[in-house]
């Protein structure tokens, strides 16, 4: 295994092909695509680039796996347990690699990747083996003489599409439920950001897993990700992204073999900040909400509402304490934040910096380039921003804080809750009677009192609105990985 000083050089490689049926592959069509270092703006390495033949071959290879009587479907189901922890426990063993290589191909801190993603990553597979043989169905007191009783069956074959803010992390939230209750999978990764996968597809081959049930392939979305949507013998689809993808992915379901969607899409959600908060805490908290993993994250708490009595010191803390954050090389270990994951997020992101300004917020620092190679921005705050400011309204992706003002309890709910999104929200408050009566008021899938980005394996993940249906993680992150059947059976005579 690869271990040595992160500051020395720069990880190795050693996965870069399609992985199907077990097995490394070029694509057909013989393809490559560069993925890019966003700290330098360099080319890391070619990987091979799946297309519609590949997205065929991966799904033939993943039914031949689902077939009645194949190994897999013959396996106990406390098998696949124990080949999910053998998974949690060879990521844990390589987690060092792992993590330099997240932040090679994502720009993400080592510090943040080494201590924090793959922590979660273990976690959460290591949840979900123990998952694999507790998944029961029911008995059921029909009438008549009949015996009757429910099943959790496997799907099938399972499309699953991942972004690139958190790969390792979003990789492990799809593959944990849906391997723990015998599913097959052909995954693409994010084109960005395919390293870490395929080197995980080597160690899923490493423990076990029998060929055809885990496929990965790096490719586009509107090649390989849209052949997966429309695929007529993939039996369910389910994404992480951005919600204009997950409209496609829906219309894609509905015009081919309506094959199940769950959708993770989205957010703008509010974080909102009550005059009796402890400031310093809300400072700090409301700071990683929406700085942290430079701004990407679906979650991020990025409309700060503040009430009026607190709002200009709220506002000057916020400012002092973005300008302390440390951007820079994403291996050095006192590095908060590293670059954006590539040159489009970069572009998008400073044509939002460009809109705020032009709309009348007040920019209250940062707004710029931060290096002058590898695209990394400045943390960026907004002061005085109205609703239907672009920057209040669509979703930035990125290092820039938008803070707004309000008066009532009653006027901050109905404003938070005016935006097509439903993903997360946050209220930081002393008063229990008020945490209870804003988070019971907002409709989003998580709140966060007094904390922000607090995950748990066990606690399930989701959206509301145009923020996405289903649930990730948790027991509830089971269901859309299962077919529930009824079985009833004729019996003599039924005894009660």
């Amino acid at each position: 295994r690869i271990v040595k000083d992160i500051f020395s050089q720069l990880p190795v490689v050693v996965s870069h092909h399609l992985f199907i049926n077990n097995q490394w592959q070029d694509a057909v069509s013989g393809k490559t695509f560069p993925t890019i270092n966003p700290a330098t703006g360099e080319v890391i390495c070619q990987v091979a680039e799946a297309d519609e033949a590949d997205v065929d071959k991966a799904v033939k290879a993943a039914h031949n796996a689902f077939r009645l009587g194949s190994p897999w479907r013959r396996m106990d189901a406390s098998h696949r347990g124990l080949l999910l922890n053998r998974l949690a426990d060879a990521i844990e063993r390589d987690s060092t690699y792992l993590a330099e290589l997240e932040t090679l191909d994502n720009g993400k801190p080592y510090a943040v990747a080494y201590t924090v993603d793959l922590p979660n990553v273990v976690k959460c597979l290591r949840y979900y083996a123990g998952w694999a043989d507790k998944w029961e169905g029911k008995t059921i007191p029909i009438d008549g003489d009949y015996f009757c009783y429910t099943r959790h069956e496997p799907i099938g074959v399972c499309g699953q599409i991942i972004p690139w803010n958190f790969p390792l992390l979003m990789q492990a939230w799809k593959l944990g439920p849906a391997l723990a209750t015998g599913n097959t999978v052909v995954m693409k990764v994010a084109e960005q950001t395919p390293l870490t996968a395929l080197y995980v597809a080597s160690l899923i081959k490493e423990v076990g897993f029998p060929e055809g049930v885990v496929n990965i392939l790096p490719g586009m979305g509107p090649s390989a990700g849209a052949a997966i949507a429309k695929h007529m013998d993939v039996d369910k689809v389910a994404f992480t992204g951005s919600t204009e993808v997950g409209h496609l992915i829906q219309q894609a379901s509905g015009s081919s073999n309506l094959k199940k969607v769950t959708l993770e899409l989205g957010g703008k959600s509010p974080n909102i900040i009550l005059s009796d908060a402890n400031m310093e805490d809300a400072v700090e908290q409301s700071h990683f909400a929406l700085f942290f993993n430079q701004g990407q994250c679906c979650c991020a708490g990025s409309r700060t509402y503040v009430q009026a009595d607190i709002y200009d010191e709220f506002v000057e803390r916020s400012v002092e304490r973005a300008k302390r954050r440390v951007v820079g090389n994403p291996f050095d270990l006192k590095t908060e934040q590293g670059p954006q994951v590539d040159q489009e997020q970069f572009n998008k992101i400073l044509g939002y910096i460009s809109s705020g300004k032009r709309e009348g917020a007040k920019l209250m620092c940062g707004g710029g380039v931060a290096a002058d190679r590898g695209y990394f921005i400045q943390p960026t705050v907004f002061g005085d921003v109205q609703d239907n400011m672009t920057i209040a309204r669509e979703e930035i992706f990125g290092p820039v804080m938008q803070i707004l003002k309000f008066k009532s309890l009653e006027e901050v709910v109905t404003r938070a809750n005016d935006t097509k999104y439903g993903l997360a929200a946050a209220v930081f408050t002393k008063d229990i009677d008020k945490a209870n009566y804003v988070s019971n008021g907002l409709r989003a899938g998580t709140v966060w009192i007094n904390c922000y980005d607090v995950f748990g394996a066990q606690a399930p993940f989701g959206g509301y609105k145009a923020s996405g249906n289903g649930r990730e993680l948790g027991e509830y992150g089971l269901d859309n990985y299962t077919e529930v059947k009824t079985v009833t059976i004729k019996v003599p005579q039924k005894n009660s």
